[in-house]
């Protein structure tokens, strides 16, 4: 065993991955840059189809999404026909060799292929099998296609970002999917450490509408204990333009805060106004409240100015920054955020680092960008037992398994 001060915490470990899109891909990407080998299974020919979408990383592919390539760094990928017979044999042998099977298709799916947990308990006890879902592996709405979107709608979070308008709208942030994936990645995590002491497996359901509704910090607690569900704008948030450009600064969460911008704003008067004497009279007269500290933050020259003022009083506050500004900015760069991977068409690529480090180190992609849909097949299959030339080549020429 590697006993490297540095070993990567899950080495060793290895994934048999058939997620696809981004709950499930998120998940994989997090195992794998902790050090996992993580092997994804795609359909053969189109491969996930999020490979089709924008920004394509290679002129001559439209397989190379960056959406894609983000998501899947690191990963060994092999093409697998689970249509036909003979493909649940060789998975059965893949399954042999792992210690967790990740899977993000519709319920029901794994099950048609006798790869379900249920299916593959008997011949793993061991294994660590999680299943992500729109809305979990049980229920009446189990069986019912699930994306960000909608999720966000069934949720009850589209309804609490109209904060109060009439008309709800769309949520830019797939929220839903990156929480999907990242408590399923802490499950796992968790079932590895029980795994490692008992030896057993688990099946672990993860279910992307608990996750988002687990997001919420107010009304959810309260709605459960009979208080009411608040649709207005967030009470102690502040979004505000100065001088063309804008700032969020927080005045509520912590009851010092509140001290402090007193005195930065030198209203002391405000502190015994009854309106605002006490946090809940704050929440309450929020509406009033916050005209008065908007208008203050027009006395300064700029955002910046104002930020700077804030921030030197222990107020939280920054200026907001556009993609473009962000992808550019030295505090992110010092973390070494956004790492480049080898690319086969154009040299590098770069991606989203994962967003914690690990012995004050960055975690950043183990292996190359992936590249055509079972680009490793051969490769991998090469390492189960019983497999030499002439069996892969058999089923090469079934169609069972295929590379790009």
């Amino acid at each position: 065993m590697n006993t490297s001060a540095h070993e990567p915490l899950l080495a060793g470990v290895r994934v048999l991955d058939f997620t696809r899109v981004l709950a499930g891909p998120y998940c994989t990407r997090l195992l794998a840059d902790q050090g996992a080998e993580v092997i994804k299974v795609e359909r053969s020919g189109e491969g996930d189809e999020v490979r089709h979408i924008v920004m394509q990383l290679d002129p001559d592919r439209t397989d190379q999404s960056s959406y894609f390539v983000r998501l899947n760094v690191g990963k060994r990928g092999i093409a697998i026909d689970l249509t036909r017979p003979a493909a649940r044999d060789v998975v059965l042998d893949l399954v042999q060799r792992a210690d967790v099977l990740v899977e993000n298709f519709a319920p029901g799916v794994m099950a048609k292929y006798g790869l379900d947990h249920a299916s593959l308990a008997p011949l793993r006890p061991d294994l660590v099998y999680c299943s992500i879902s729109g809305f979990g592996q049980t229920g009446p709405l189990a069986s019912m296609q699930a994306y960000a979107h909608l999720i966000n709608a069934i949720s009850g979070m589209m309804d609490l970002d109209r904060a109060g308008e009439p008309e709800p709208r769309v949520s830019y942030l797939q929220a839903a999917d990156v929480l999907a994936g990242a408590h399923a990645f802490g499950a796992i995590s968790a079932a590895l450490v029980r795994h490692a002491r008992t030896g057993r497996g688990a099946f672990l359901d993860v279910s992307m509408l608990e996750c988002l509704i687990a997001a919420d910090d107010i009304n959810y607690a309260a709605l459960l204990n009979g208080g009411k569900v608040e649709r207005r704008p967030r009470v102690g948030m502040v979004v505000h333009a100065v001088a063309g450009r804008h700032l969020a600064m927080q005045t509520a969460g912590a009851s010092h805060l509140w001290t402090r911008l007193l005195a930065l704003m030198n209203r002391p008067d405000l502190a015994t106004d009854p309106r605002f004497d006490t946090s809940l009279g704050r929440r309450a007269n929020w509406s009033e409240l916050l005209p008065i500290i908007c208008a203050w933050l027009d006395t300064f020259a700029s955002a910046d100015d104002a930020v700077r003022a804030l921030s030197g009083a222990r107020i939280p506050s920054v200026p907001m920054l556009s993609p473009e500004e962000v992808v550019v900015h030295p505090h992110l760069a010092a973390r070494e955020a956004f790492p480049s991977v080898p690319h086969p068409a154009r040299g590098t690529v770069r991606v989203t680092a994962t967003p914690f480090h690990v012995d004050g180190r960055p975690m950043h992609p183990t292996g190359p960008a992936p590249y055509r849909v079972g680009e490793d097949t051969r490769e991998v299959l090469r390492e189960l037992p019983g497999y030499d030339d002439a069996r892969i080549d058999a089923l090469f020429e079934a169609g069972v398994v295929s590379t790009g």
